[in-house]
């Protein structure tokens, strides 16, 4: 299998409730938070409570019901913290690390959500 899950990571322990967290929404299959150390007004990560440890992993393992469930609370968390056009919002980001390369943190699939003021360019040229 080339995706070993470690359940000892930080986000696998608030799954637990071994760790609190600042629940933003939850639903059967999906957790979203606020990061506790925020990039910008508005952080919100967005975590499947499956065991998933990247995006590639959960887009081709998790269920239709976990991946639409996933991807409807970020619409609306985004959506709620009136950063969607629709919204009257100005723009939001969506993130997810992969790997080492991907500098990715945490062995847990998740999305950052990040909104509130302009961000600037995501990636500067090497």
């Amino acid at each position: 299998m080339p995706y070993e899950y470690d359940d000892q990571n930080i986000f696998a322990k608030i799954l637990r409730r071994e760790i609190p967290n600042n629940t933003v929404m939850e639903t059967d299959y999906t957790l979203a938070f606020h990061d506790i150390n925020p990039a910008a007004p508005d952080h919100i990560l967005v975590i499947p409570k499956g065991f998933y440890v990247n995006y590639d992993h959960f887009a081709a393992e998790a269920t239709d019901a976990e991946v639409v469930d996933f991807t409807r609370v970020i619409g609306a968390i985004s959506h709620a913290i009136k950063a969607t056009p629709a919204s009257g919002g100005n723009g939001y980001r969506l993130i997810t690390n992969a790997g080492h390369d991907g500098v990715q943190d945490v062995p847990h699939m998740h999305m950052h959500i990040i909104a509130g003021r302009r961000l600037g360019r995501m990636i500067q040229p090497a």
